[in-house]
């Protein structure tokens, strides 16, 4: 149906209730496959909306189901351009045979909870190799989570 990249909406009123803390809880990332069933994007609210649809990538490589765990989450910020970032290192899965359309970023330590939803663009492919999800870094201004 269709994926657009977007903060969640629920994340943002989350945030400021308190609920996700960077640093501390576990935030995963799961592909969406190639031809997915349901649409993404500021409005899904949890991982399940992912999976309730079955348009989670199938276990293939070192791919299985929930994704992997973000790691190196890195919040970062300016005092005079009142712009702070979140940046977490690149993912790989290795030997995976996928085609996936985009990713859920969702927090795993509070009942997956959605986070981001990150359109591809186009479908994004690996036979048998490493498939890697490159994220911005921080310092460019093109970090998945900015907030000015």
């Amino acid at each position: 149906m269709g994926i657009t990249t977007a903060l969640c909406n629920t994340f943002k009123k989350e945030l400021l209730l308190g609920t996700h803390v960077f640093g501390t809880d576990t935030f995963k990332l799961a592909l969406i496959k190639s031809g997915e069933s349901g649409t993404y994007n500021d409005e899904t609210q949890n991982y399940s909306d992912v999976t309730g649809n079955s348009d989670e990538q199938a276990n293939t490589g070192n791919y299985s189901a929930g994704g992997a765990s973000l790691t190196s989450v890195t919040v970062t910020g300016s005092n005079t351009t009142d712009i702070v970032f979140v940046d977490f290192a690149d993912v790989q899965f290795t030997s995976a045979t996928i085609d996936a359309n985009g990713a859920i970023i969702y927090n795993s330590s509070k009942s997956n909870k959605a986070v981001a939803v990150i359109s591809f663009g186009t479908t994004q492919s690996s036979d048998s190799g490493t498939f890697t999800v490159t994220m911005p870094a921080a310092a460019t201004g093109t970090a998945i989570i900015r907030i000015t």
